[in-house]
């Protein structure tokens, strides 16, 4: 063991300094345990203030919880808005994107549908106004001589660029004079269809079908550098017009002469009635100047008698005058004729039929007559029924929808409304077997119409979808 000894002055300094070491860390403990109260006491204090804040703040959560929850609601709403908007923006572009679309197939689907109304389609207007149908003929020759002389110079159909096949132009021309016959095949049958069916209410439709094939089969043919020529296309244009006027035409000059024939027939009749007339007039007033001189020369009872003679022959010579006239309505004394069912839909409206009778001998003149003045348009006729006792039929016929009449106080009024279907039914029930046309063609009212929403198109351009949402 190594023992340590310490003078007494070392010892004494040594122990100096403990005791001043213990001095120092009892004021450094004590003056910790100070701070450390001071510290607490704020601690608590701030605790204490914490809690009353904090109960202040429950209160006012309390008292404004209601706004505080239609913030949060808001704040939920705003997003909500947000996110519809979005939706909306993309709805609207996906729908002018879907508009463009449906627009251009309807504008397609047009063409070739035939049920697609007038007014829908646009109305034809006459680009032709020649006096005779035999005008417009020679007028389709000539055009057709024309586009027999451009395809023969080669002018109606053209290849811009000449083709080589494995490096020879002679088979290069071969394949080109072989697309180019393909392509006026291929356009002449499509021409040609529209030609063969274009009438009054498709006019414009085949116009613009032929204008799709043009475009359609250029198209095709770009690639080999092939082109239908503007000119051709105006030809094969210019051929449906003309083609389309020319049916008009006839339409129109037939019309016509039926209704001179009709004239002619009425002035045939009259004359030979007035001719006959006048014959046995002429037999009569024969007698009387006779009968007349007779009595001058005459006396007594020779007399007596030729003055009854002449009395009688006045008599007979006025029943003679009358006869003519009653010969004009000897056709309508008999009970043959035709009931006919006629509709007016421009007029009258849908399922509104007149059921009536004609002794006449051209039945259909009754008709013309009766749209002549009277109504705004032309009635389409429905069935037209020959009939030995036509006026027992039509009054079965009134009979059978007397309670359907337009009309409930004058019964001379004959029309009625009713559906065709069951006005076929009791004429077959009473009658037999009789053709009727169950579609009306309606063809000025619809022409009307279709020149009406031109106008009130070009006025509005009020469209059926809108072009935007």
């Amino acid at each position: 063991m190594v023992m340590f000894s310490l003078n007494p002055a070392t010892y004494k300094l040594a122990l100096i300094f403990a005791v001043i070491f213990l001095i120092i860390i009892t004021i450094i403990v004590f003056r910790l345990r100070k701070n450390i109260g001071l510290l607490k006491s704020n601690l608590l204090t701030e605790i204490k203030v914490k809690s009353q804040l904090q109960n202040k703040v429950q209160e006012f959560e309390d008292k404004y919880s209601d706004v505080f929850d239609r913030e949060k609601t808001i704040t939920s709403l705003d997003q909500e808005i947000a996110k519809k908007n979005n939706d909306i923006n993309s709805l609207r572009s996906s729908y002018q994107q879907k508009k463009k679309i449906f627009d251009n197939l309807m504008a397609e689907a047009a063409i070739y549908d035939e049920t697609i109304e007038l007014a829908d389609l646009g109305f034809y207007k006459p680009s032709f106004s020649f006096d005779h149908s035999e005008i417009y003929k020679e007028k389709i020759n000539e055009i057709k001589a024309e586009q027999k002389i451009m395809v023969g110079d080669k002018a109606a159909i053209t290849c811009t660029t000449e083709w080589s096949v494995e490096g020879s132009k002679v088979k290069g021309r071969t394949m080109t004079n072989r697309n180019i016959r393909m392509t006026a095949r291929a356009f002449n049958n499509e021409c040609d269809a529209a030609i063969g069916k274009v009438k009054w209410n498709n006019a414009q439709r085949m116009i613009e079908r032929i204008h799709k094939a043009f475009d359609a089969i250029n198209k095709l043919n770009e690639s080999n550098m092939i082109f239908i020529n503007d000119e051709y296309l105006d030809l094969k244009i210019s051929e449906l017009k003309l083609t389309h006027e020319y049916h008009e035409k006839r339409q129109q000059e037939k019309e016509e002469q039926a209704e001179i024939r009709q004239q002619m027939r009425e002035e045939s009749r009259l004359e030979k009635d007035m001719e006959e007339a006048l014959k046995e007039e002429g037999k009569f007033q024969t007698l009387l100047d006779k009968a007349t001189k007779q009595a001058q020369k005459s006396t007594g009872d020779k007399l007596s008698k030729l003055e009854e003679q002449i009395a009688k022959l006045h008599n007979e010579l006025a029943e003679a005058h009358e006869k003519s006239e009653r010969a004009k309505s000897m056709a309508e004394q008999t009970k043959a004729g035709h009931v006919y069912v006629i509709s007016n839909v421009g007029s009258f409206g849908e399922n509104v039929y007149k059921i009536g009778m004609t002794r006449r001998l051209e039945p259909l003149d009754r008709v013309k007559e009766l749209g002549d003045a009277s109504v705004p348009f032309l009635f389409d006729v429905h069935a037209m029924i020959y009939t030995e006792n036509a006026p027992d039929l039509e009054k079965s016929l009134h009979n059978e929808f007397n309670d359907r009449r337009l009309n409930l106080v004058n019964s001379r009024k004959e029309f009625f409304d009713v559906e065709l279907l069951e006005i076929e039914k009791v004429v077959k029930d009473k009658h037999g077997d009789a053709e009727f046309y169950i579609t009306a063609e309606a063809r000025q009212y619809n022409e009307s119409r279709a020149i009406r929403a031109n106008r009130e198109e070009a006025m509005s351009q009020v469209i059926e979808f809108p072009e935007e949402i």
